[in-house]
């Protein structure tokens, strides 16, 4: 089993990297393998609602979007990190996943998602909330932890001094671990949820 982490912060080894690496770690003690994807500090295109990926299975952006939805049957679970910005996630980890969502959102179906954020103070429940409708959307199980998962700190060193959030990134490791080793576990006993065709109701009827 493989889980992939998702940094969306623009500091490649910065409390966001930090607390993701917790979880990582805990999910490689368990035996299960992880990736940790940088996103970089180049701009992400946001979707741009051109249908394309209807056509090819693919976002018209090449680019770390196109390279998760391809590799995404190797992983069965995701982690999405960002630091807090105004009170919210990073534009980079925003239009990444809203690209991912919308050209590859069938293949999240399933997979077990976790958000992390990092900040210095406040707004970390917000950002974190937004995150999560991501996973919501999108048939995706949120594995839990002991509190909301949040880690503060302006910098790396800073980070590794609060021992609840970096408990918190233990727990989830270990939440992750566990759900994904019991559905492994299950497969030949208990049959994956069928879902229906979704029904699109506009609020604006004629």
């Amino acid at each position: 089993m493989k889980v992939i982490l998702i940094n969306g912060s623009p500091h490649k080894n910065g409390c966001t990297y930090t607390a993701l690496k917790e979880v990582a770690d805990t999910l490689e003690k368990r035996h299960i393998e992880t990736d940790i994807l940088y996103l970089g500090q180049k701009p992400i295109a946001g979707c741009i609602a051109c249908g394309k990926c209807d056509e090819e299975g693919i976002c018209t952006f090449d680019d770390h979007v196109n390279i998760i939805i391809q590799k995404m049957n190797q992983y069965q679970g995701i982690v999405i990190g960002s630091p807090v910005y105004y009170g919210g996630p990073t534009g980079q980890i925003c239009s990444f996943m809203e690209r991912l969502c919308y050209a590859g959102g069938k293949k999240l179906e399933g997979m077990i998602g976790a958000s992390i954020v990092t900040c210095r103070r406040g707004g970390a429940t917000a950002a974190f909330d937004r995150l999560n409708k991501y996973f919501q959307m999108n048939n995706v199980h949120l594995a839990g932890s002991q509190y909301w998962n949040m880690v503060h700190g302006t910098n790396p060193e800073e980070a590794k001094k609060d021992l609840e959030g970096l408990q918190t990134m233990r727990t989830l490791g270990e939440n992750m671990a566990w759900l994904l080793q019991s559905i492994e576990a299950g497969k030949n006993d208990v049959k994956s949820p069928e879902y229906e065709n979704k029904y699109y109701t506009n609020f604006i009827m004629e």
